[in-house]
C-alpha cells in the first residue's frame, strides 16, 4: 500500500492548474490578516502586515506561528534498525528519550524504541524522504518511512510569554528541570493528543492532529490575546539553526 498520495511533492500540474495546499488553520489566519506566499507547494502565512511588530512580539511578548507545512516523516523498525536508518540518513545518534536531536536541517524526534518523527523544512521534504528511504532499504530487517505531513497540523508558540501560554490550556510542564532545551513531550495538549518540542529557550513547537486546526488556534489565540501576545508570520521566527541558545535555567 502506497501513502505517496499524502506527500505534496507529488502533486502534479494538470494544465494551468497548480495544487497548492493549505493549512487547517488558514481561514482563521486570513481573518487574523494574514498575507499568504505560494512556498514550496504551501499556501503560507508570512506576515500580518507589520514584520517588525511580529519580531518585537516574539522578543518581548509572544506569539503563536502557523507552520503546518513542516514536513513530517515517521519511521518505524526494531531499535537496532531504527538508529541504523536515522545515522544513514543524517540524523546521528539521539541523546535519550525525552530529547530530539538537531541535525542535517531536521528535527529527529525518538517516540518509542520502535518510532520516531522527523521535522523538517517543506523545501526539503522530499529529499530528505529519499534519504530515509534510501536508509531504510539498507535495513536488515524490515523498515518503514511513511510521510505524515497532513496528519499533524502545528504551531510554534514563541515569546518570554510562551510558557504561560501553554499553561493556560497544557497541563505538560515546560519548565527548564521538566523540559530543557530540546526536551520533546508527548501528551495531552488543550484535552486532545499532541507533542510539544522545545525547539529553543522561549520557542515551543506543538503538532496536533490535522482535523483539530480550528479548534487549537481558538485556544492558542484565547489563552494568548489575554497576555497580550498576537499571531505572527512564518518570515517573522529566526532561523532555528541561528536562533539564541539557553544561556541559563529558568525556573
Amino acid at each position: 500500500m502506497s501513502f505517496e498520495f499524502l506527500a505534496v511533492d507529488a502533486a502534479s500540474q494538470a494544465g494551468r492548474h497548480i495544487p497548492v495546499a493549505h493549512s487547517p488553520m488558514e481561514a482563521q489566519a486570513r481573518d487574523a490578516g494574514a498575507r499568504f506566499e505560494l512556498r514550496a507547494g504551501w499556501n503560507v502565512a508570512v506576515d500580518y502586515g507589520d514584520g517588525a511588530a511580529e519580531r518585537t512580539a516574539i522578543e518581548t511578548t509572544g506569539a503563536w506561528t502557523d507552520v503546518s507545512q513542516l514536513g513530517k516523516i515517521e519511521l518505524q523498525a526494531a531499535p537496532a534498525e531504527l538508529a541504523r536508518t536515522i545515522a544513514g540518513a543524517g540524523g546521528g545518534e539521539h541523546g535519550g528519550f525525552g530529547l530530539a536531536t538537531r541535525a542535517a536541517g531536521a528535527w529527529w524526534c525518538p517516540l518509542t524504541p520502535e518510532r520516531a518523527l522527523v521535522i523538517c523544512e517543506p523545501s526539503q521534504t522530499a529529499a530528505l524522504r529519499v534519504r530515509l528511504e534510501q536508509a531504510a532499504d539498507s535495513a536488515l530487517g524490515l523498515a518503514s518511512v511513511v510521510e505524515v505531513t497532513t496528519l499533524y497540523a502545528a504551531l510554534t508558540l514563541s515569546g518570554p510569554s510562551a510558557r504561560e501560554i501553554f499553561a493556560r490550556f497544557c497541563a505538560l510542564d515546560l519548565r527548564q528541570q521538566s523540559t530543557p532545551l530540546h526536551g520533546l513531550r508527548p501528551g495531552s495538549v488543550a484535552r486532545t493528543p499532541g507533542l510539544v518540542l522545545r525547539e529553543a529557550e522561549d520557542r515551543f513547537l506543538v503538532l496536533f492532529g490535522w482535523a483539530l486546526g480550528e479548534y487549537m488556534w481558538t485556544v492558542v489565540a484565547d489563552a494568548g490575546g489575554h497576555l497580550g501576545a498576537q499571531p505572527a508570520g512564518f518570515d517573522a521566527l529566526a532561523p532555528l539553526d541561528a536562533a539564541p541558545q539557553e544561556t541559563s535555567a529558568r525556573a
